[in-house]
């Protein structure tokens, strides 16, 4: 899917976002906690959630952490943004821009440094990944973490195949990311996180009919109907249940600033 068609995917389903993202009451806070964790965020951290969409996360660590200053929600949609609220909770703050505008500094930011920031599921929309982690992680303070949170290369989710089949040929290799960040001078690690999900069978089908996520939005109307059909036929069950598993790559900079690694 071309740039252009996934900033308008988003701004077409910002309204309905959160209806498809909030799986379950336990999800947010689960995945909201798992990243406050393996950043090891604390109060008085400057965070930036990068392509934060309608703040769904951030909104869950502010209310946990209760941070100092403001978490940055940045993420080039205005109408996602828009759904965190006008005026927005006091621990966010929204920031019109999208990662590339951050990384080669066309966007200015609330705070010089960053102590920590995270990108979930949305390092596979950038067309040059190496160039712009790059870009983020020289928005780092010394000591500070980056975390991308993303799927892995396969997944086991009850979609049809041709989906799957799609999602390997674009997803990229959670390996290729930990390579990007060491490539920019950071202490890379890959490690994994899976939660269960359950999620009614007839709400999982309208999530994809809405084309949740933006692999959807490369098939037609009727190719949608075509792989719901299939989808039915292959999950009579009332619930469809899954592991909803992600890679976490954290890169973290040296406290003495010292960056190591070279270019790629």
């Amino acid at each position: 899917m071309e740039r252009r068609d996934v900033r308008g995917h988003y701004e077409g389903l910002a309204a309905e976002y959160d209806e498809h993202w909030v799986y379950g009451p336990d999800y947010i806070p689960w995945m909201s906690a798992r990243i406050a964790e393996a950043l090891r965020l604390t109060a008085t951290d400057r965070i930036a959630d990068i392509g934060s969409g309608t703040g769904l996360f951030a909104s869950e660590v502010a209310k946990s952490l209760q941070p100092r200053q403001p978490i940055l929600c940045v993420d080039p949609s205005e109408a996602m943004l828009r759904q965190i609220g006008t005026p927005p909770p006091p621990g966010l703050t929204p920031i019109v821009a999208s990662a590339e505008d951050i990384a080669e500094g066309r966007r200015d930011l609330p705070y010089e440094e960053l102590d920590a920031m995270w990108l979930k599921e949305s390092v596979h929309h950038l067309p040059d990944p190496a160039h712009t982690l790059r870009g983020l992680s020289e928005r780092l303070a010394p000591g500070g973490r980056l975390l991308v949170v993303m799927l892995p290369a396969t997944i086991q989710y009850p979609l049809f195949e041709a989906a799957l089949t799609r999602f390997e040929e674009l997803q990229p290799d959670p390996a290729g990311i930990v390579g990007h960040l060491r490539g920019a001078g950071l202490d890379a690690d890959l490690t994994h996180v899976e939660h269960e999900l359950r999620i009614d069978r007839d709400k999982y089908l309208g999530m994809v009919r809405a084309r949740y996520m933006s692999l959807l939005a490369t098939f037609s109307d009727s190719e949608i109907e075509k792989g719901i059909e299939e989808m039915r036929a292959a999950h009579p069950e009332p619930v469809v249940v899954f592991p909803d598993r992600f890679a976490f790559i954290l890169g973290e900079l040296e406290v003495a600033g010292e960056r190591r690694g070279g270019g790629e």
